[in-house]
């Protein structure tokens, strides 16, 4: 029983709807409709895909949590080192028979863009990739980990990729850069300690929210964009609101200093729950645009 409290507890289970959600809301969107695929794809994305991403980062990151007074719990397992083969090899078991039903019905685009998202999956923690490792590569490579979900749905579903559609996707994605660096903002000194690098040990607690803010700004902008230039104009216009709560939350951290990083996860812990109520406006936007569009 252990082991599988472990590999649930270090799949993130307050997460996985940041990954489903995406994959689920694209294709619905595109095909309008519930069929096998969409119920296979948005499984794969909410429990496998997360148990893979945060398994594989929870056994790489060994050394480190050990050191991370916040990883133990909802935010992060430390793994009893005789449990990693066990979490590696149910990661690869987990993801392989969704994996071959997407490939089976999917098409060339969309095998590219899901051996990119697994590709960022693994190389984001792995020994001898370890892009976590390279400053801003790793925000860059932890939001495909969420915005690839969504192009993957789009690209099965045979979207059409207008430009308002392209800005939606950038302001996502700057969301994701935005999210992963502040969240790297409270681990600077356990990651400093432990020999390891991020945006944030680079560049610093104050400056890297500062990034993290103007990248949450630039989200807000491009959505306002998108609405100026798709059919869907409202919903879209009222999406960029989202980003205020976001603005809000790192806000207070912007001169934040290295010996007090730690201080970040009080913002962290709220940008957890701004998730759920993001998520909960999105969906309505969805279902009144599904409805009224």
């Amino acid at each position: 029983m252990k082991p599988l409290v472990q590999l649930f507890v270090s799949s993130r289970p307050l997460s996985w709807v940041n990954t489903a959600f995406p994959f689920a809301a694209a294709y619905l969107m595109t095909t309008r409709q519930i069929d096998l695929t969409f119920i296979v794809g948005t499984v794969f994305f909410l429990i496998p895909y997360n148990v893979a991403m945060y398994g594989i980062n929870d056994v790489f990151d060994y050394e480190s949590d050990l050191r991370n007074p916040r990883k133990g719990g909802v935010e992060g397992a430390v793994l009893d080192r005789s449990l990693h083969p066990f979490i590696l090899w149910a990661s690869l078991i987990l993801c392989l028979p969704f994996v071959i039903y997407l490939a089976v019905v999917g098409n060339p685009a969309s095998w590219a863009v899901l051996a990119v998202s697994l590709f960022a999956v693994i190389a984001y923690s792995m020994k001898g990739l370890r892009f976590k490792e390279v400053p801003v590569l790793d925000s860059l490579t932890s939001s495909t980990h969420f915005v690839s979900p969504a192009v993957y749905g789009l690209v099965l579903a045979g979207a059409v990729f207008t430009p308002a559609l392209w800005l939606i996707l950038a302001a996502f994605f700057l969301w994701g850069i935005a999210s992963h660096a502040f969240g790297a903002v409270q681990d600077i000194n356990a990651d400093r300690e432990g020999g390891l690098s991020s945006i944030a040990t680079v560049f610093g607690a104050a400056w890297t929210s500062r990034f993290a803010l103007v990248a949450y700004a630039l989200a807000a902008v491009f959505l306002v964009a998108a609405a100026g230039t798709g059919k869907a104009a409202w919903p879209v216009f009222y999406a960029a609101f989202v980003c205020i709560p976001y603005i809000v939350m790192v806000a207070p951290f912007v001169r934040l200093r290295d010996a007090d990083a730690e201080r970040a996860n009080r913002g962290w812990r709220f940008f957890l729950a701004i998730n759920f109520v993001a998520g909960f406006v999105v969906t309505i936007l969805l279902i009144l645009h599904w409805l009224f569009i």
